[in-house]
């Protein structure tokens, strides 16, 4: 190699800018932009170079200058006697921040899109990485927020001008916020202030976070003076402070009287359980309970025949003998429907309005696999859901199909032993546990709701052969649905009589028989809110 030549992909070295390419060997070299040769003196002397400080003093002498703009501080621990920064814990059962970004997402898809909470909760919380503490203050927050809506609004209205006029977003914060001021005891109120802020802000809306954390810290300091509506006030005390539509607390009161309808509107469910039943066809109770034991569930029997109510089960539909089949999830109530049928092997059975499946399944195991359960439902998609039903529980008798109940066939009149017709309704029987019910429902369409019953009461009760059954069941509370509904078509089908109820069912729930049917009451029967009424064709 040529030796002027360079190394190949090497970059050549700049040029010295301080001469020091010319220094002797053994001479000191500088380091200056000059070329000037500076040397940074003997060991402890100091050199006076103002670009290192301050010209030194006298041997001995420091000297100091205050602090200017561009000097690096000093880094923490400079003194000896420093003293160190001490952060306050971390509570690791404090809720995150995410929980309640979640929450009100959740609340707003209620609020804002009418969607079902169930339904918003179970899809919102598949996207998130929420621990299981948060989810269940996520979940609280959502459901208390909307069974005490009402109530939280009104609290709120002392504090502000014209709640209607602000901004959605800042007012549904407020409300969420508001709800775990009022009503969940264990959160530190300056903790729900701060987080209301971050959500405000968080949304955009930093000009309105002032008015967020002004409103919320004059709910904590005047939430004692707040007036209440007083018991005498009659509907307006019921719908304040138990959070129920005005026009609702109207009709139960004129339905029940004021203790019963206040009973019916106070109720909250504090059981928290889910509602199981063994396949039929494989287990009985006994040897059910048995396979319930080898669990790590709390287990305990229900009020319906069959029914267990289970504690501490994580994710149930993701349970081994839950996807083979040993045993469905159902409301005890719609246990009592289906049974109210008192089917028999081989009968031909109707199931009217049966998605999801719980009832078609509890009557084809019923019969034992023989017979054959026609199950109707008017959606293809809820139809999809008895399918999956029929082959998750193994059952050959179930004939599901799509189909309108409120068009006859005339193929199949008077082919029926047995008929039920659990008919739409406002679902307000379960609104302890589906808040989000009693605000949909209106004095419309209720009206809407109960013409459609009546039309399908009259269609559906031709295919009942004589000495057949037809049960008619809701979940709802309001007599309109309910007695008025099954006296009306009684009185205009005198080839049906009113039957008693099936000597399985308890007598607690006999005694509340009367000549319309049986009412369910969440609080005085401890179950779900129905409807059960059972006719016989005699002509």
């Amino acid at each position: 190699m040529d030796k002027d030549s360079k190394p190949a992909g090497k970059k050549p070295y700049p040029a010295a800018r301080n001469g020091n390419q010319n220094a002797k060997p053994g001479e000191k070299r500088s380091f200056s932009h000059t070329g000037e040769k500076r040397s940074f003196g003997k060991p402890g002397e100091r050199t006076g170079d103002k670009r290192f400080g301050k010209p030194a003093g006298k041997p001995g002498e420091r000297s100091f200058r205050p602090r200017q703009e561009g000097d690096r501080p000093k880094p923490y621990g400079h003194k000896p006697d420093a003293k160190p920064i001490v952060k306050k814990p971390v509570d690791p059962n404090a809720p995150s921040s995410l929980s309640r970004k979640v929450a009100l997402e959740i609340f707003q898809d209620v609020i804002r899109k009418d969607a079902y909470a169930a339904l918003s909760l179970d899809e919102r919380m598949k996207n998130t990485n929420l621990s299981q503490l948060d989810k269940r203050f996520c979940a609280s927050i959502v459901y208390r927020t909307i069974e005490n809506l009402i109530r939280i609004d009104y609290a709120l209205s002392f504090f502000l001008k014209d709640a209607e006029a602000l901004e959605p977003t800042v007012r549904d914060i407020l409300r969420i916020s508001a709800c775990q001021l009022l009503f969940h005891d264990r959160i530190p109120e300056n903790a729900v202030v701060d987080e209301a802020v971050k959500l405000t802000r968080g949304a955009g809306l930093e000009g309105l976070t002032g008015l967020t954390n002004a409103v919320l810290r004059s709910l904590i300091r005047g939430k004692e003076e707040i007036k209440w509506p007083a018991e005498d006030e009659g509907a307006k005390y019921l719908s304040i402070m138990y959070s129920v539509p005005l026009w609702l607390a109207e009709r139960l009161l004129e339905a029940y009287g004021p203790e019963m309808a206040k009973e019916i509107c106070a109720f909250r469910s504090d059981a928290h359980y889910t509602v199981i039943r063994p396949n039929l066809m494989k287990y009985s109770d006994e040897a059910f309970e048995a396979l319930l034991q080898k669990k790590v569930w709390e287990v305990e029997k229900g009020a319906a025949p069959h029914a267990f109510r289970v504690r501490m089960a994580s994710e149930i539909a993701r349970d081994a003998d839950y996807l083979a089949g040993n045993f469905s999830i159902q409301g005890e109530s719609s246990m009592l429907a289906a049974q109210a049928l008192d089917v028999k092997r081989g009968m031909q059975v109707l199931d009217c309005c049966a998605a999801p499946g719980g009832k078609t399944a509890y009557l084809a195991e019923s019969m034992a696999g023989t017979g054959r359960v026609y199950a109707w439902d008017v959606h293809e998609h809820r139809v999809t859901l008895i399918k999956a039903m029929m082959h998750r529980l193994h059952l050959e008798n179930v004939r599901p199909i799509v189909r309108d109940a409120a068009v006859l066939k005339d193929e199949l009149v008077s082919t029926m032993d047995a008929v039920l017709l659990d008919a739409p309704c406002s679902g307000l029987g379960v609104m302890d546990n589906k808040p989000d019910i009693k605000y949909r429902a209106t004095k419309e369409s209720v009206k809407e709701l109960t013409d459609l019953q009546e039309k399908l009461l009259n269609t559906c009760c031709q295919y009942v052969k004589r000495n057949g059954f037809l049960v008619y069941s809701t979940c709802s509370v309001l007599p309109e649905e309910n007695e008025e509904q099954v006296k009306k078509f009684l009185a205009s089908h005198p080839d049906f009589t009113l039957a008693p109820l099936p000597a399985s069912f308890d007598e607690k729930f006999k005694a509340h028989y009367t000549d319309g049917g049986l009412q369910l009451l969440p609080h005085r029967d401890g179950v779900e809110g129905f409807f059960i009424a059972r006719m016989k064709r005699v002509k």
